[in-house]
């Protein structure tokens, strides 16, 4: 991505791939008891498939995923929107994209494939951090080392997608070739969150008690529900 030179000189691959990583990590500790702290349409996707998450709350979760990612966006514009090489004419103001968007110079194709794989690890690890209560204390560590790793890798070809609603939102502040390549950031973690879920069953067996899942199970769900 044509921003990633500037930002990198100051901070790095490495600097933004643990900012992402903390910034999940204290957040499912903060919100995680209240929402579940999906924060990503993938997750509630994934958890849809599940089970964890009824057709109401996911349609609920997704927009209210959209709006604050728009929100985050429009606070990114009011620092940085008129900055002369990372706003939004010279920058590439947070967005992914393949091409000459691509500091790998990467094809559609190969950042389609991409993030499926990336979110497909992401949204596996929450599942399996987030399947047994027990691993309550120690669930956001491993989301937050995971999605580390996951922006290590990604940020060189892609700039790390894995939420369509992070993707979505500054492509649209942005506009021009990274909302015409926001398909690709869209799509791609959707179909990687559920493979994931798939798999998850798949390999499990069965699918994992409600009584059993600690961040996916919406705070709003009646406490009997939870126990059956």
């Amino acid at each position: 991505m044509h921003n990633m030179p500037q930002v990198g000189e100051s901070f790095g691959y490495l600097g933004i791939a643990v900012a992402f990583g903390l910034i999940l990590m204290s957040m499912i500790y903060a919100i995680g008891d209240i929402s579940g702290c999906h924060v990503n349409p993938a997750v509630s996707l994934a958890m849809f498939i599940l089970h964890k998450l009824d057709t109401k709350d996911l349609f609920g979760y997704i927009i209210a995923q959209v709006v604050g990612a728009f929100a985050g966006a429009g606070a990114l514009f009011i620092v940085i929107g008129g900055h002369p090489e990372i706003g939004l004419t010279n920058g590439g103001f947070g967005c992914n994209g393949y091409g000459a968007l691509s500091n790998a110079g990467i094809s559609a194709g190969a950042a389609f494939f991409t993030e499926i794989i990336l979110t497909f690890c992401f949204i596996l690890t929450i599942i399996g951090a987030t399947s047994k209560a027990s691993n309550s204390s120690t669930a956001g560590l491993a989301i937050g080392l995971c999605l580390i790793v996951v922006h290590i890798v990604g940020l060189p070809l892609t700039g790390t997608s894995v939420n369509p609603a992070r993707s979505l939102a500054p492509a649209c502040f942005k506009g021009g070739d990274a909302l015409s390549q926001v398909w690709v950031f869209i799509l791609a973690p959707l179909v990687g969150g559920a493979l994931a879920a798939f798999c998850s069953m798949i390999f499990s067996g069965d699918e994992p008690d409600a009584e059993d899942m600690i961040a996916p199970i919406p705070a709003n769900e009646p406490e009997e529900a939870k126990a059956e």
